[in-house]
């Protein structure tokens, strides 16, 4: 019979998935893309940004999006449609704590309260 020697790898401190995998001198999570280094412990997860969407889903930065609302854009006569998808998004501090890039309209800051993850 052959042991199982198997370490176990901390969750992450972000979405606290178990899947988490090491990669060099670093932790990886497979589901939200969270990288760390083995010397962070639990007081750095105080630092990390943590936004949740219109229906309490944590977001992490390389979601796909969708907007709940008709959004207005300031300055412009164009207006962010509601179920525009946005991939790729980038979480950032802030009122507008999403950085992003939408398909005929270009780069823009929205608020997670106006977006839910797909």
């Amino acid at each position: 019979m052959e042991k199982n020697i198997m370490t176990k790898l901390p969750n992450c401190p972000k979405c606290n998935s178990e899947y988490t995998y090491e990669d060099g001198n670093l932790f990886v999570c497979p589901e939200c893309a969270y990288e760390w280094s083995m010397e962070a412990t639990e007081d750095d997860s105080d630092d990390s940004l943590i936004v949740k969407d219109a229906n309490g889903t944590l977001l992490a930065d390389g979601d796909t999006i969708t907007v709940i609302k008709d959004l207005k854009i300031k300055g412009s006569s164009s207006v962010v449609k509601i179920g525009t998808k946005v991939k790729n998004i980038r979480l950032v501090e802030g009122d507008h704590n999403i950085d992003c890039r939408i398909d005929g309209i270009g780069a823009m800051k929205l608020k997670s309260e106006f977006v839910k993850k797909i």
